[in-house]
């Protein structure tokens, strides 16, 4: 038998155990899609749509190429992607997954990419935010807001160490760029202005353009985060998750880390969110265990989000595997960072946490979680609003049109 029809009958395996899975659990479904709908329209939606709508007027009106000039010295030897990488790189990290693929399909379609650059890029652009570290998972799940601090610098360490192995992913021979004539300033602007002329649509246009491309992107995002959550779910009440967790105890145990954490292991491969919930709650672990489950579930992402990048990357030329292969080394790399510096981290923030957790962390402020709790009361409201305005931005197109 073919590979091809092999494929051909996985998947539809897959989706007709989903169709008599949720047939037979009615109300298991309806529970993991309202739970997966929350989570879209109270904290991903409002989170991303900003970053969204700026990085498509940012790219439209000519800033990244601005700072893709600027930064082209730093990206270059460092990734040997272009320096517009550098804009990806950075709101990647600001507005968590899947952002940095967005904008580099984005900047693939522009041409500002070569594919290989595309696919260097996308491998290390796609982290998890500050906001989702520090606030859902250090304070919300693990209760300790010093937490972040280990799980931040062992994620974006890891990211960063992504990058530079992945810096020589594709064709190695590279075309030299030209020696500049004029600064590099002057260089920026030119690229500025020459982008902002070779686009003509008027700003009302290209604002419009810009959110509803915006909304149609969270909206993928919203239906691959209820329909893992189910698909999570149908797994864990029929026990297959118990089932895949034996098969990887033995790995746990070659990593000196208790089998208690194989379930959260199997539910992180699957949706991050659930993984390090699990992983915080895990019975019969260390602390330093838990976080090395949970470091590796940020690192890897879990199959809800790289099927996210997956559809957002389909429409380009760019593969999917390279972001594979980067998540994988992002997990082991995150993992073994945070087991290396736990004993710094816990002689110098737990041991004398009181002394020694800088002020905007200490328990009386709990910054992170009051932004995190606003945005979870604001979301839902917020969601519907653009929601609204998307409905008006169709409306007038279609009125233009006419």
């Amino acid at each position: 038998m073919s590979l091809s029809k092999i494929k051909t009958l996985s998947l539809a395996a897959i989706v007709t155990f989903m169709a008599v899975s949720m047939v037979l659990l009615p109300e298991k479904s309806f529970e993991a899609s309202v739970q997966g709908l929350n989570m879209w329209w109270e904290i991903v939606f409002p989170s991303l749509f900003p970053f969204f709508v700026l990085s498509e007027l940012l790219i439209g009106f000519g800033v990244v190429r601005f700072l893709g000039v600027l930064l082209e010295p730093f990206m270059r030897p460092l990734f040997k992607v272009p320096g517009v990488g550098g804009f990806a790189w950075a709101m990647g990290m600001a507005s968590g997954f899947p952002a940095g693929a967005k904008i580099t399909a984005r900047l693939r379609q522009e041409g500002q990419l070569t594919r290989d650059e595309a696919e260097r890029l996308v491998s290390f652009t796609n982290c998890s935010s500050p906001l989702f570290i520090f606030g859902a998972v250090s304070v919300g799940f693990f209760q300790n807001p010093a937490l972040g601090f280990l799980l931040a610098f062992s994620h974006y360490i890891g990211n960063f160490s992504v990058g530079i192995m992945m810096r020589n992913f594709g064709t190695k021979h590279l075309i030299r760029e030209k020696k500049q004539k004029r600064s590099i300033i002057a260089e920026a602007l030119s690229a500025l202005h020459q982008t902002r002329l070779k686009n003509q649509k008027p700003i009302g246009q290209l604002l419009g353009d810009a959110v509803i491309s915006s909304i149609h992107t969270l909206l993928m995002i919203g239906g691959f985060i209820i329909l893992f959550s189910v698909f999570n779910k149908l797994l864990f009440d029929l026990h297959i998750t118990s089932f895949l967790a034996k098969l990887i105890e033995g790995v746990l145990i070659i990593f000196q880390l208790p089998v208690s954490l194989s379930i959260p292991s199997i539910a992180g491969m699957f949706e991050i969110t659930l993984g390090n919930q699990m992983a915080s709650q895990a019975a019969d672990a260390s602390l330093m265990h838990q976080l090395i489950v949970a470091s590796f579930i940020l690192g890897f992402s879990g199959f809800s989000v790289q099927a996210q990048v997956a559809s957002i990357l389909a429409p380009t030329d760019i593969r999917f595997y390279p972001f594979f292969i980067g998540r994988v080394l992002h997990g082991f790399i995150s993992g073994i960072l945070t087991f290396l510096c736990w004993p710094f981290f816990e002689r110098k923030f737990l041991s004398e946490q009181a002394a020694s957790i800088p002020v905007f962390l200490q328990e009386h402020t709990m910054w992170w979680d009051i932004l995190f709790q606003w945005l979870k009361q604001i979301g839902p409201v917020f969601t519907i609003a653009m929601l609204f305005i998307c409905i008006l931005f169709y409306v007038q197109q279609i009125v233009w049109k006419d």
